[in-house]
Parts: C-alpha cells; sequence; structure tokens
C-alpha cells in the first residue's frame, strides 16, 4: 500500500528529497513543510503548513493525516531532537537522533571524537574565551587560520583567514559581536589544511554504510573562488580527482569508523553522514561533519540515484542496508548552478518576479527551488539562494554547458550566479586526457587484434632472406641468404591519397593495398632493382580492424605477385580533427 511522506525543510535540498521520493511507486503523496514555489501543488508533491518546531502538533498531525515516514532535511530540526520526539510518539522518522547530531551541531564535540578515534582531521583547540583563542593563534606551531563557530551557523560559521591578524578578527567577530549568536560562545581554532575540498555522503543504519559518489561544493559567492563564503554556490558529482583507492580509504578509515565510533560510544547513527574532507599529501581529513544531506550536494547526487529512494531509506530504518544497497548511473554526471538573490549571503530584496523556469524545464533540466514563493500567480524570490539549475550528461564539459544555458533562460532582478562551477574537475580531466594511449586514440587492443589476424597474411609473402613475422615496427633482411654477394639498395616510398578518398566514398578497400604496392614496386623496377621486401605506415584517426584487415590482405596479395616480403609494420591511431 502506497503511503504518504512528510519533508521537513524549505530548500533545494527538501526540494530534490520530494522530488525522487515521489519517483517511488510505494509513495502515494508528498507533503513537504513548509516548502516553497516548487513543491506547492506539482504532481504528487504539496506543501503543508503543518508547525515543525512543536513536535508534539506535528506528531498528531502525521497520525492524523496517515503519515507513514518524516523525513528531515535541515539540521537545526534534528539537533532540537525531531527524531527522537517523533519516533517516542510512533511516527517512523529518518534522521540522525539530537545525541548523534552533535558530530555537526558541536564542532568541540566532533573533534574529540576524531581525535578519540584516531580519524585523521586537522590539529585544533577549542575556546570559550577569545583571548585565550588570539594568544593561541599568535603562537600555534601550525597555521592556524581557521575559525569555527561551535554550533550551528547555517553553514556559514567558518571563517579561513589570510594572516593570524584576521584570524583573531574572526574570533572577536564570533566571541564578541555575536556575529552567529549563540553558535559561537565556543570556538574552535584549526589547522589550515592545504588540498582539495570534497564531500563523502553515505547512508547508515547505524552498523552498515552506503557510499554516494563524491561531490564538490562551491562556498564562495564569484567565479575562481572570490567574493565571501555562502551556503553553496554550485555542485558536481561524481569528482574525477577522487580515484577508487582514495574512495576506499574514505570509505574505510573516515565514514566506517564514524559510525563503528559512534556505536561503540552508545549512540548508534541512522540517516546520512556527511564528511566534509580536504585531500591533502598525507591523505583524506575530515573537516566538518554534517547530519544530514548538503545543499546543493543533493541536487547532483539524487539524479544519479537509480534506486528508489523510499525503499532505501525503509531499509536504513530497519536495519536491513547491507540487503538493499543503492545502484548509481555509473556513467553519468551531475552539475547545479545555484542562482542567488542580489546582496547574498548579505542583505537582499525579495519578491523578485522568476521567469524562464518553463524554458529551462524544456531543455530537460531540473529546476529545484529554494527561495521562492507565488505571489499574485507568479513565482518570486523569497530568500538568498533562490533555486538550483541542474543537468545530467555523460561529459562533463557537456553537463556544465547545459546547466549554464539553463541559468541564463531563467531570470530575476540582480541575479547572481557562478559560470565556472566544476572548473577543478574540467582541469583535472584536460590534464589528464594526453597521459594515455587511448585518451590520444591509440587503441592498443585494437591494434594487438589486428596484428594477430594480419600474421598469416604476412608469413605467405615469406621468401628467403625474410623474417615475415609481424609485430614490431621494423624488420630485417639478409641479404646473403636472398643470394647477393655485393649489392646496391634502391629504396623507395609513395603513398595513396585520391584512391583513399575514391574507397571511403565506395566503402571499398579491398584494392588499396595492391595499389599502393604497385607504385612501390614499379618505382623499384624503374631503378633496374629486385623489390625485396615492403615496409607499410598505416595511419587512421580511429582503427576498424576489419577495414585495416582488408587493406592490409590487398598489400599482401600484391607482395605475393611482386616477389617481395611484407617486413614489420608501422601502425599510427591519432585524434585527427
Amino acid at each position: 500500500m502506497a503511503e504518504r511522506v512528510l519533508i521537513i525543510g524549505s530548500g533545494g535540498r527538501e526540494h530534490a528529497l520530494a522530488w525522487k521520493l515521489a519517483q517511488s511507486p510505494l509513495v502515494l503523496q508528498v507533503l513537504v513543510a513548509p516548502g516553497n514555489a516548487g513543491t506547492a501543488e506539482s504532481g504528487k508533491i504539496s506543501n503543508s503548513a503543518v508547525s515543525v518546531s512543536n513536535h508534539a502538533i506535528l506528531a498528531q498531525y502525521c497520525k492524523d493525516h496517515n503519515i507513514g515516514l518524516v523525513v528531515v532535511g535541515p539540521e537545526a530540526p534534528l539537533a532540537a531532537g525531531i527524531v527522537d520526539d517523533l519516533t517516542a510518539a510512533g511516527v517512523r522518522c529518518f534522521g540522525p537522533s539530537a545525541k548523534a547530531t552533535q558530530l555537526e551541531a558541536s564542532k568541540h564535540f566532533a573533534k574529540d571524537f576524531l581525535d578519540r578515534h584516531d580519524i585523521p582531521t586537522a590539529r585544533w583547540k577549542a575556546f570559550t574565551d577569545s583571548g585565550e583563542a588570539c594568544n593561541f593563534i599568535q603562537r600555534a606551531e601550525f597555521p592556524a587560520l581557521v575559525v569555527k563557530a561551535s554550533g550551528l551557523a547555517a553553514g556559514k560559521g567558518v571563517i579561513v583567514a589570510a594572516n593570524k591578524e584576521e584570524a583573531c578578527k574572526a574570533v572577536k567577530d564570533i566571541m564578541q559581536e555575536k556575529a552567529f549568536g549563540s553558535a559561537g560562545e565556543t570556538v574552535v581554532v584549526e589547522e589550515l589544511l592545504e588540498g582539495e575540498e570534497v564531500s563523502c555522503l553515505c547512508f547508515s543504519d547505524g552498523v552498515t554504510i552506503a557510499c554516494m559518489p563524491p561531490s564538490q561544493d562551491h562556498k564562495r559567492l564569484l567565479n575562481g573562488d572570490q567574493g565571501p563564503n555562502t551556503g553553496g554556490m554550485g555542485a558536481y558529482c561524481p569528482v574525477p580527482q577522487v580515484s577508487k583507492n582514495i574512495r576506499q580509504n574514505i570509505k574505510e578509515n573516515i565514514l566506517q569508523k564514524t559510525i563503528d565510533g559512534m556505536r561503540r560510544e552508545g549512540i548508534p547513527y541512522t540517516g546520512i553522514l556527511y564528511a566534509g574532507l580536504m585531500l591533502t599529501q598525507e591523505g583524506p581529513k575530515v573537516l566538518e561533519f554534517n547530519c544530514r544531506f548538503g545543499d546543493p550536494e543533493c541536487q547532483v547526487i539524487l539524479p544519479l540515484l537509480s534506486s528508489d529512494l523510499y525503499e532505501l531509506i525503509q531499509a536504513t530504518l530497519d536495519g536491513k542496508l547491507s540487503k538493499a544497497m543503492p545502484t548509481w548511473l555509473g556513467t553519468s554526471t551531475a552539475v547545479t548552478v545555484v542562482m542567488a538573490s542580489g546582496g547574498y549571503p548579505g542583505s537582499y530584496s525579495k519578491g523578485r518576479e522568476i521567469t524562464g523556469l518553463s524554458l529551462a524545464k524544456d531543455l530537460g533540466l531540473q529546476v529545484f527551488h529554494a527561495g521562492t514563493a507565488h505571489k499574485d500567480g507568479k513565482v518570486v524570490t523569497s530568500g538568498g539562494r533562490v533555486l538550483t539549475v541542474t543537468a545530467i550528461n555523460k561529459d562533463l564539459i557537456r553537463t556544465v554547458e547545459e546547466a549554464n544555458k539553463g541559468v541564463e533562460i531563467i531570470q530575476f532582478q540582480d541575479a547572481v550566479y557562478r559560470k565556472d562551477i566544476a572548473y577543478r574537475a574540467i582541469a583535472f580531466i584536460k590534464q589528464s586526457r594526453g597521459l594515455t594511449y587511448k585518451d590520444s586514440g591509440v587503441d592498443i587492443v585494437a591494434g594487438n587484434a589486428l596484428v594477430h589476424s594480419i600474421k598469416p597474411l604476412a608469413a605467405a609473402t615469406s621468401r628467403p632472406g625474410c623474417n615475415a613475422e609481424l609485430g614490431g615496427f621494423a624488420g630485417s633482411f639478409d641479404l646473403k641468404a636472398a643470394g647477393y654477394s655485393d649489392p646496391i639498395l634502391v629504396s623507395g616510398t609513395d603513398g595513396v591519397g585520391t584512391k583513399l578518398k575514391i574507397a571511403q566514398m565506395c566503402n571499398r578497400h579491398d584494392m588499396l593495398g595492391q595499389d599502393l604496392v604497385a607504385m612501390c614496386v614499379n618505382d623499384i623496377l624503374a631503378q633496374g632493382a629486385e623489390p625485396l621486401f615492403f615496409l607499410d605506415y598505416f595511419s587512421c584517426g580511429k582503427l576498424d580492424v576489419s577495414v585495416a584487415q582488408t587493406v592490409i590482405a590487398g598489400i599482401a596479395e600484391a607482395c605475393k605477385m611482386a616477389g617481395c616480403a611484407l617486413l614489420g609494420k608501422t601502425l599510427a591511431c591519432q585524434n585527427l580533427c
């Protein structure tokens, strides 16, 4: 029997969750509280005005409306104990308990936990006094330039300082000026790590984990990672810079160790675990934990999930994740670009009309709403991060182009967005392409198959003095064995051009080899010499074994007619424009 699902939250992450859950045949309806314009009356999906802060009222609402599952999007309700309270009231709820959510809600707790369980992270120290924190920054044996509000700060409570003076100013802003309110009563001062930052998430049923493909967020507001920190301006998934070996390392030494450690401490972790990591020269190190899907990472991870998300969540809650491991679109990539209001992450205007949403949909793009609302029959802005445009394709560069095209079509006044999402991955791919034969157009497997198929053809042309064994780029010819005592050698080189074009147009290649040998042999005969051997050069943009075999069969037949041996072979495959 199909069930009703309630999602807590109002951002792009929650729209993506609703979109994915609505695809399940086991889901009758998806309600989103409070939701946004994108989740209002959209097929199975609609919004709910129920209070999510009063857990008693929420539990009764779920019972009255036959809600079979509650999925919590943001971190604040998790830290407030929504999972504990709904579960106690008999309502099935997906997410970690309030105690388990300390991994995100208290950076001090998280850093202590990492040290206790020998999980790699940056060197650090926590402070409740701003003066002590500044003294530590000045005297630390490492670059203590990362200052974090220990509590929840909507993803904005981390300052990466350029120098010690900036780091001390960040401490004072957080602790004395209360930039993040009570979240900054304790600060964590960390070592500045160098490397590439990635997000690695997993499902956890408290024992088993199921890893998601790695993704990469872009925190800075402007292109080239310039401007202030934000909640995230775009993401892509998967991350080609993260090799299989690195992924296995992250799974075993970070994600699984975290789940095992929480269980040993009597705080079983069920839900989504998000590890923000830095890929350093010493290996991956934990920057932070989140206890839910990231935003905008969720908008690129879920489109690549081929499994039924509803079934996957149920298996996780039942402790049966090991029997329901998720499957993914392994050859596809997803890119999402965030469109934000002018002025974000500071003050911004609301109520700007948004146009072009249907045009983006016509292009096959998925638009996930965040800070949007309905007003007078129009969709208008109502938040800092307004929406995300997600594209899916097998080629990363093309996927980025498609997402950017969608962002250009959707318009509202003073919109801010980046045009360089996934720029690190693109640079990595371009750098890597020229490092292998196959990336350069050389198919070793096909070349070996060709050599194997033509060896009998070459062997049939053997004559005294010749070793007609193919497989190298050259060959030897013994003139004495051929009956010559004091010879003069004559060589000739020729090729086929116009005839090659005709052969391609007619799709007939059997005579090309004979024409090629004939031209070379005639040049030798014109010098009064005997043709002894023929060494060919075969170049192509992409090797078609059957065509190449046909051409070389013609070469071998002509060599037999001319009494010369087919000696050696040079094969060149190149990416030709």
